[in-house]
């Protein structure tokens, strides 16, 4: 946990301290989640949005995301693919198998020579480990990857899940 952030304003209002320590905790699932943070900050809308975008531009929101506790939904049969792809061809790959429906997750990584040539990873979640060996197959055969070296790493622990934290306050 981040005591403090050099990107942020010394001159920061108790209601922005607030506003960061929710949005932490991830944005409330209504119809207006910047309308109900405001409200619970003391704040206007317009007010928690300008600060956001305040936010990014410094540098301290870098993007917004969705954590999915998948195996809470049953999807419990989670690969993560690794390959070994020429480094001039892995841009252009991992941008394709981003695009496969069952990709759920896609970005590059360095080698660590001798013992991990990999450096193109994916994941695939399934309910069924079937499914995701199926759905690896297809994916295979439809980018004609037979002759790219890659390893299925299935997971048996699902580690805790959570965004960036930039305040002192402990989480509930």
């Amino acid at each position: 946990m981040n005591a403090r952030h050099p990107l942020l304003s010394r001159h920061e209002s108790a209601a922005e301290r607030r506003l960061r320590a929710l949005v932490e905790q991830g944005l409330p699932l209504v119809p207006r989640p910047w309308e109900a943070l405001a409200k619970q900050c003391g704040m206007a809308e317009a007010e928690v949005m300008a600060c956001m975008r305040r936010w990014q531009s410094e540098g301290l929101v870098k993007r917004l995301g969705l954590v999915v506790r998948h195996r809470r939904l049953g999807i419990n049969a989670n690969a993560m693919v690794v390959w070994d792809v020429p480094d001039e061809s892995v841009a252009e790959l991992g941008r394709r198998l981003a695009t496969e429906p069952a990709v759920t997750l896609c970005y590059r990584r360095p080698r660590r020579l001798p013992d991990w040539p990999y450096n193109l990873f994916c994941m695939i979640h399934g309910t069924r480990r079937e499914r995701v060996l199926g759905a690896l197959d297809e994916i295979v055969e439809a980018q004609g990857l037979q002759a790219i070296p890659h390893r299925v790493l299935f997971s048996f622990k699902a580690y805790r899940q959570r965004g960036g934290t930039y305040t002192r306050e402990e989480r509930p």
